[in-house]
């Protein structure tokens, strides 16, 4: 197995991609999506410092980033593009579910802990 060449159709033409070319593809789009973040995260432009759903847009896309690397080294280093969709689909939807909800949660509470260390006790109706 960890000779086989994919297929790849570019312009009409049938091509085998080997899975030399594949690891650098995969090392060129983390590097740069990781290059992305390391330049936002020293610069820290001011378009980006504003609140955004109660966060600042840096930290949005830092999430999405974070996002976008976890799922394409999922399709890539777990092998779920060669899977039949339904289990790409189970295993993919569900780790991105619940890496949202984390965030959701972390959130949620990290903003009431700041909230407690500023102000004192403060009761929340949910």
């Amino acid at each position: 197995m960890a000779h086989e060449h994919k297929l790849a159709i570019f312009r009409g033409l049938v091509k085998f991609k080997s899975n030399t070319q594949k690891i650098w593809g995969v090392l060129i789009f983390l590097s740069i999506v990781t290059a992305v973040e390391v330049v936002l995260g020293i610069y820290k432009p001011e378009v980006l410092e504003a609140q955004i759903l109660g966060m600042k847009g840096l930290n949005w896309i830092f999430i999405i980033l974070t996002l976008v690397k976890a799922y394409y080294i999922t399709w890539d280093f777990m092998h779920m593009r060669d899977e039949v969709p339904a289990l790409r689909r189970a295993v993919v939807w569900t780790a991105i579910f619940l890496i949202c909800y984390l965030i959701f949660i972390l959130l949620q509470e990290g903003g009431y802990v700041f909230d407690v260390y500023k102000d004192g006790f403060i009761k929340r109706d949910f």
